[in-house]
């Protein structure tokens, strides 16, 4: 049964909180942290994008910048922009947008239900990426971010959270994208063993977001495992830092594509070849986004076309097979366009569904990219599916909203 275990964590203190707290590692490039950090020497990104504080062509997977994440938080520390809760707490962390919310439990998992495969995964990680998070958790001695996990309902659960969330919080404030972060500390000994009981009793977790850093806390822990003689067990490297949501708030939206050439063909024999598995209607100049599963809209050449998928082109049955994806890869990507290698080809790019059809048409038309598909998001009842089947989703299917912010809590290894 999934294991949740409170911790002491690291947070900042409360009037700085707004200022420490960055967006994810992952959700920005180096040189878009570095703009954001200009003229707040106290942002999270110093931390978890420590590059940032080198030049340009420095290499950004070199120890010296790994080392350099765990200087600067040690600083922060110092100067106290950062202090330890003295007891083990877990915490609750609840964001708001647009009216929409979203309320989860900050503990940690234990390594061993990711190995036990109690912790269910949808995506194939990335070699590289998955180095980078474990070197930055060696240098570091810690979890600087939270994963994103999803849990199946719980009345009880939500009882309790709700009766928490009537007391004072920690932290409130909004961030420049409109999203309210609101965070309550649970230190209380009963009412934390009543959330951790409830939690024995759920048979899985699901990772949602953040794959390559669970895996890397995973594989970490076990490093020191093995190098520890006197290792029990109850060791906080055992743990990882995640943030635990009931499957029926989180909102997935979609994951779309764009390539960078028509892989020799002409606009004429591409449309051609597409009539074979889909109909296809014009829509001209005006954005359509797909209202349902098996369509996907298209842009090229400054228009807009809306694809239908034939039937036969997805197997209901698969639970991979009928996702719009896969049917996108089957017959597009791969038989047309000449894409085989989602995770390496360089012609294709993923934007996720947050920049809206505005970022797909700035991109094609700018001339870097030649044609965009927009896609109908994966619901959580199917990313649940398909975990639970061992199987995993294609590169790039799920893309979360609001993304949790890095910086409020750090759990520390050792």
């Amino acid at each position: 049964m999934a294991t949740l275990k409170p911790f002491r964590a690291f947070r900042p203190v409360k009037d700085k909180a707004f200022l420490v707290a960055s967006v994810p590692y992952d959700v920005i490039s180096s040189n878009e942290a570095r703009d954001l950090v200009k003229g707040n020497p106290i942002s999270f990104l110093r931390v978890i994008k420590p590059e940032i504080d080198f030049p340009r062509s420095h290499d950004p997977c070199s120890h010296d910048v790994y080392l350099k994440g765990e200087i600067n938080f040690r600083k922060a520390c110092e100067i106290g922009l950062f202090e330890q809760d003295k007891n083990d707490s877990l915490y609750i962390y609840m964001l708001e947008k647009d009216g929409k919310r979203q309320t989860g439990i900050v503990g940690c998992a234990a390594i061993d239900d990711y190995f036990n495969d109690i912790i269910k995964k949808h995506e194939l990680t990335r070699q590289d990426k998955e180095e980078d998070r474990k070197n930055h958790i060696r240098f570091t001695n810690m979890n600087a971010e939270p994963v994103f996990f999803a849990y199946p309902s719980v009345k009880k659960i939500d009882d309790i959270v709700s009766t928490i969330k009537k007391t004072k919080p920690v932290y409130d404030f909004k961030t420049t994208d409109r999203i309210r972060h609101v965070v309550w500390a649970v230190s209380d000994p009963k009412l934390i063993q009543s959330i951790v009981d409830e939690f024995d009793k759920i048979p899985n977790t699901y990772v949602a977001d953040g794959h390559h850093r669970t895996a890397a806390a995973a594989l970490v822990g076990k490093e020191l495992r093995h190098k520890n003689p006197h290792h029990q067990g109850i060791e906080e490297y055992n743990y990882f830092m995640a943030v635990h949501f009931p499957h029926d708030q989180l909102q997935i939206l979609d994951y779309n594509r764009l390539v960078k050439d028509l892989n020799g063909l002409s606009r004429d024999e591409f449309i051609d070849l597409l009539n074979q598995s889909f109909d296809i209607k014009s829509n001209g100049p005006a954005q359509y986004k797909p209202q349902k599963p098996h369509e996907i809209s298209m842009y090229l050449e400054g228009n807009w076309c809306i694809l239908r998928a034939k039937p036969g082109t997805w197997d209901e049955q698969d639970p991979i097979g009928v996702l719009d994806v896969t049917i996108l890869y089957e017959q597009i990507l791969k038989p047309i366009l000449g894409i085989e290698d989602l995770r390496s080809d360089r012609r294709i790019d993923f934007v996720g569904g947050v920049r809206g059809l505005d970022e797909l048409e700035k991109r094609v038309n700018s001339g870097e990219m030649k044609v965009a598909f927009a896609l109908y998001p994966v619901t959580m009842d199917q990313l649940m599916s398909i975990a639970n089947s061992g199987k995993t989703m294609p590169p790039k299917t799920t893309w979360f909203e609001p993304k949790l912010r890095s910086g409020l809590f750090v759990h520390m290894l050792g």
